[in-house]
């Protein structure tokens, strides 16, 4: 299993649910290597950028983004299905088909992803 690591945005949107929620989706949130060896497209997903993964995991309504290094999970962004779609529709970008497909193809999607990863550690 790997240590999860939030950054100060990631953080900031998971404390803004609801505090049982909040340990429900923590609860939920585990990653093994064996986990993204073998993504399947529902709770895992991956999209690579310059060569780089970005994972994603769906827990409920929510999809944490992440990246994996030092032998530990770096949370970059945790964001409602909805406000995805909402982000979507706003930059321009088809929301039907599969997420992580269209979401690959944004560069609005790849700025968000990239504040997470600049930001501060918790």
């Amino acid at each position: 299993m790997f240590q999860i690591i939030f950054n100060e945005l990631s953080a900031a949107e998971i404390s803004q649910l609801d505090t049982i929620l909040q340990l429900e989706l923590l609860t939920e949130f585990k990653v093994t290597p064996e986990d993204l060896k073998k993504i399947d497209g529902g709770r895992f997903g991956r999209m690579d950028r310059d060569g780089k993964p970005l994972y994603r995991y769906r827990a409920r309504d929510y999809r944490f983004y992440f990246g994996v290094a030092d032998g530990g999970v770096r949370v970059h962004r945790v964001l409602h299905k909805n406000s995805l779609k909402d982000f979507l529709f706003r930059n321009g970008s088809k929301v039907a088909g599969d997420e992580d497909e269209v979401l690959a193809t944004s560069k609005s999607f790849w700025k968000l992803i990239e504040e997470g990863q600049r930001a501060r550690q918790v």
